[in-house]
Formats: structure tokens, sequence, C-alpha cells
């Protein structure tokens, strides 16, 4: 019983091992950012991991921070994510849904005060190789809970 075991054992790492070639060829490494100046500065940066499927479904995971600045409040946001991605064929057209759970620290010269809110984020993006621009919605969106003025947001995506 245990030489069955090992050979089991040993087929099935000598098989991994030949599959992380091509496991490692369907993964790509990118993100996205965001930047505003004026009145209100914000500065994000959101990398991220997919692995891509052969059906044209990705499935990956991704980091964020945020620093926002209004006046004498400053935010910082740090959060997780889990990435769904869907290129329609032939269209241009990348459908996504993000789950993000985030946590911020607001500062002003009254002190600071922590939170934590999740997202889930649904949008559509045109998408011409590996970049990709257009709006998500997050239905789980509450002001009395969300750092962000708006449910609505940019995707400014790329991949390499």
């Amino acid at each position: 019983m245990k030489k069955v075991v090992l050979i089991f054992l040993l087929s099935f790492t000598i098989g991994s091992i030949a599959q992380k070639q091509d496991f490692w060829d369907n993964v790509q490494f990118g993100g996205g950012f965001t930047a505003s100046f004026g009145s209100q500065t914000t500065i994000g940066i959101s990398p991220s991991a997919i692995y891509n499927f052969d059906n044209g479904f990705a499935f990956g995971t991704g980091l964020t921070y945020v620093y926002n600045e209004i006046g004498s409040t400053t935010t910082n946001i740090y959060g997780g994510s889990i990435i769904s991605l869907y290129q329609i064929p032939n269209i241009g057209i990348q459908l996504s849904g993000e789950f993000e759970q985030s946590f911020a620290k607001q500062s002003n010269g009254f002190g600071s005060v922590n939170t934590n809110f999740p997202a889930l984020y649904l949008g559509a993006a045109y998408n011409s190789g590996r970049f990709a621009f257009g709006f998500r919605y997050d239905v789980l969106y509450d002001d009395t809970k969300s750092v962000y003025a708006s449910p609505f947001s940019p995707i400014i995506r790329f991949y390499f």
C-alpha cells in the first residue's frame, strides 16, 4: 500500500511540475492606478495578478492603496480584492466583477477614525490588448460606511 501511495504522490508531483510551465504562461501581472490633483489630491495604485483561462475568463487577486487629501483631512486606504474578468469575443469589451475589502484611516486636526467596508464592483471596459478603460459600480455602496464619495469609479487597467 505504501508503494502505491508513493507512486501516486511522485506521479502527481511530476505532473504538477510539468504543468507549471503552462500555468505561468497564462498568468499576467499589472493592475490599475488613479491620480487627481487640485482642491482634492488622490493617488492610488492597485497591483494585481490574474490567470487567463482559454474561454475568455480570467480570475485573480489584487491589493489596493489610496491616499486622499481634502483640506486638512487625509485618508489612507488599504485593501485586498478578488477579481474576475470576461473578455467578450471579437468586440473589445471586458466585463468585470471585483470584491474588495478596504480598511481606511481618516485623520484631521481633531484626531483620526479607523473604518472598514466591503465593495462589490461590477464594471465594463473597452479592452485594447493589454490596456482597458471604462467604469464600474459598487453594488454594496453605503455612504455611511464608505470613504468614497460615489459608488461609480473609473477603470484604468493594464496587464503585461
